[in-house]
């Protein structure tokens, strides 16, 4: 189970300067407490105070972000950003390869970023300059939900967020209590490339969209190319990937003997927006609905 961000502990850096400059006798005192968080990957994450300027460098923390917090503490973008329309007016900051010195331009109080997008030693360099990263990873629907909760917490939006989650919670109820009795469950397929063949393993969120709609990943965890052999012994019920024609022109003519599988068989061949199955976040109400569509038309 996903963590909540955890306050390891609060320093009052700022009073201390206070003191040292030798301003006891005033009346009024403002005081900034160091912050520091416990982010999903165990990691230390120290903040000189509220952060009020923030950024992501993953496209699905964006959607995050835009989704709770005010656009105004919103500093920055991606190039792969391009959800929702307001992030389009954002600065952009290419994250491959990082571009350091724009990203000390829009000066961030704090950087979200998602496991597996940025790597560690770009984390560290950040931090060696001054600006914290924040790091979610998510395994499941409810994963998303609470990276939101938790963006809320770290920013002060707690009320914003749990609006937010608690109806996005009651939509997949909805959409769960319809599919509760599906037997046998149908077996999906998603694929992430052609050649070789890459597919969404089970550890992936799809596997959790998929139990929602009472079907089930036809995959194992898997970081490797898939064999054929695999697929056939697998026998998908459903192929998710591309239309019939994209499938037959860039799948099934480099692999004919796949034809053999019920998915084609039965032509239960579909493509769901790339963006709503590969990214994590506020969306995914409307990926489960896209895929109910497909697995029960």
């Amino acid at each position: 189970m996903k963590k909540k961000p955890r306050l390891l502990y609060e320093f009052p850096w700022m009073l201390c300067l206070w003191l040292a400059l030798g301003s006891c006798g005033q009346t009024k005192q403002e005081t900034q407490k160091q912050l520091v968080l416990e982010d999903d990957l165990g990691r230390e994450v120290t903040l000189n105070g509220q952060p009020e300027r923030v950024m992501a460098l993953a496209p699905s923390m964006t959607e995050m972000l835009f989704a709770v917090l005010d656009s105004s503490a919103i500093v920055g973008r991606t190039q792969n950003d391009d959800y929702p329309a307001a992030a389009l007016t954002k600065p952009v900051v290419n994250n491959y390869p990082m571009d350091y010195e724009q990203l000390l331009r829009l000066k961030p109080d704090l950087v979200f970023t998602v496991e597996g997008i940025t790597p560690p030693d770009v984390a560290e360099r950040l931090k060696e300059l001054g600006i914290p990263v924040y790091y979610q990873k998510y395994a499941s629907v409810e994963d998303i939900f609470r990276g939101l909760e938790d963006i809320g917490r770290i920013m002060d939006r707690e009320e914003q967020a749990t609006l937010l989650t608690d109806s996005l919670r009651r939509e997949v109820a909805q959409i769960a209590a319809r599919h509760r009795q599906e037997e046998p469950p149908l077996r999906v397929l998603g694929l992430a490339g052609y050649d070789p063949i890459y597919v969404y393993g089970s550890s992936t969120v799809i596997s959790d969209k998929l139990r929602i709609l009472g079907a089930e990943n036809a995959a194992d965890e898997t970081f490797d190319a898939l064999t054929r052999e695999f697929i056939l012994k697998s026998n998908p019920d459903v192929l998710l990937g591309g239309t019939p024609q994209e499938l037959e022109r860039n799948f099934f003519s480099i692999y004919p003997e796949l034809r053999k599988i019920k998915a084609y068989q039965n032509q239960r061949l579909y493509a769901p927006d790339f963006d709503l199955m590969s990214r994590p976040s506020p969306r995914v109400v409307e990926s489960i609905r896209e895929l109910e569509k497909f697995l029960y038309p």
